[in-house]
């Protein structure tokens, strides 16, 4: 696969990026928690952190196969935390991958205006849950099939949205900002999520999926 930089790597993985914006450099202020989205059964403030040594193995459904992540407490515990609650919560249940970046990410997670059938196309990639999350320093290296959450430039600004690394070359890139907290590694499913990234999108600078494809069914085991 070859690896393309995009020419922001903010304006790829922040997670209030305008889709519409013509822009591809500068990200839009993280928006309140009065205009996010609040899901029955969900968290409406930082869920607890994962304890330490644990792990839980969260897998989506999508119509491109089912992609297994192991989420690892130790790599991130508050970012794990809240990655394992929302999806046992029913938030990534048909939300889509919204951002589709050839060779280096693919980027999913917004449950307000990503949810099928309702997705905005104008909207997606700006929303998520009512409240972010504490930074936490990144003390491991990016590679194929790393995962980790999304944010802005802004501190503490981590909602739900998340993305996967599609090659080892990406590292360079990601390990720039330094700031997208992984929470664990694709152990199966890779194939899915290249299958994903293959699908058609925009193009530079939003890269946006023009059929994006959702996560029909999020499950969480232990461990």
């Amino acid at each position: 696969m070859t690896f393309r930089r995009p020419r922001s790597l903010f304006a790829v993985l922040a997670v209030p990026l305008v889709l519409g914006a013509c822009s591809g450099t500068a990200a839009a202020p993280t928006p309140p928690p009065s205009t996010a989205a609040v899901l029955a059964g969900c968290p409406t403030s930082q869920p607890p952190a994962l304890a330490a040594g644990e792990t839980r193995t969260v897998t989506l459904t999508t119509e491109k196969g089912d992609i297994v992540i192991k989420v690892k407490a130790d790599l991130s515990p508050i970012a794990a935390g809240n990655f394992v609650a929302l999806a046992d919560c029913g938030w990534y249940t048909n939300v889509v991958f919204h951002r589709l970046v050839p060779g280096f990410v693919i980027q999913g997670g917004d449950g307000q205006y990503g949810r099928e059938p309702n997705v905005d196309a104008q909207l997606v990639g700006t929303g998520g849950p009512p409240y972010t999350i504490q930074d936490e320093p990144v003390t491991t290296p990016y590679h194929r099939g790393t995962v980790a959450m999304a944010r802005s430039s802004q501190p503490n600004s981590v909602g739900s949205q998340f993305f996967i690394v599609l090659d080892d070359q990406a590292a360079a890139s990601l390990a720039q900002a330094n700031t997208y907290q992984i929470i664990g590694d694709v152990t199966s499913g890779m194939e899915a999520v290249d299958a994903i990234a293959a699908m058609p999108n925009s193009g530079e600078p939003n890269n946006a999926a023009e059929q994006p494809v959702p996560m029909t069914k999020v499950t969480v085991a232990t461990p």
